[in-house]
């Protein structure tokens, strides 16, 4: 036993000593590198590189689809989510962030944002503006037309008399 334990030592180092893809040198993140002309390790992309997806996510964002009841019922669960804490679920701009001290949004029912094209509201969800972040990395530009449609039937329901929407008296208690 001890004879097989001391022939099998020296094999079990000897297949240790290969480790060169784990313990090569290179850069790390932002190291400075004598190498390159501007002696930084992080290099540019090359010109004409399109990130992997991004010309779905452009023609995607390019062009607002047909609005369709399961469009407005994934805009309406979105703007749920993401619009919600802070326009309010009405979109007047009274949502629970704006209550506990943070500046209050504009509502969706000014004229001047009833007056605003759609490629406006999709600009400030992947923009910002304002206090208001970015979500372009949070909502894709599917989801994004799907609130902007939700956000027009909002804008919609505030100046409809209940006439005109005979259906909706049959349907009320």
């Amino acid at each position: 036993m001890r004879c097989a334990a001391s022939l099998l030592l020296p094999l079990a180092l000897l297949a240790g000593c290969r480790q060169e893809m784990t313990q090569q040198r290179k850069y790390e993140t932002y190291e400075p590198a004598p190498l390159w002309p501007d002696g930084t390790s992080a290099r540019p992309l090359p010109e004409g590189v399109v990130a992997r997806g991004d010309l779905a996510r452009l023609a995607a964002a390019a062009e607002p689809p047909p609005v369709t009841p399961a469009l407005l019922a994934r805009g309406q669960e979105r703007f749920g989510i993401y619009c919600a804490p802070c326009h309010g679920p009405a979109g007047d701009g009274d949502g629970m962030i704006p209550r506990r001290g943070f500046p209050r949004p504009p509502s969706y029912h000014t004229s001047r944002l009833r007056a605003a094209p759609a490629a406006y509201f999709f600009d400030v969800i992947s923009n910002g503006y304002g206090v208001m972040y970015s979500y372009a990395a949070r909502v894709e530009p599917a989801d994004r037309w799907a609130i902007i449609a939700y956000i027009r039937a909002l804008q919609l329901s505030r100046g409809v008399e209940l006439s005109a929407v005979p259906d909706a008296r049959e349907r009320l208690p």
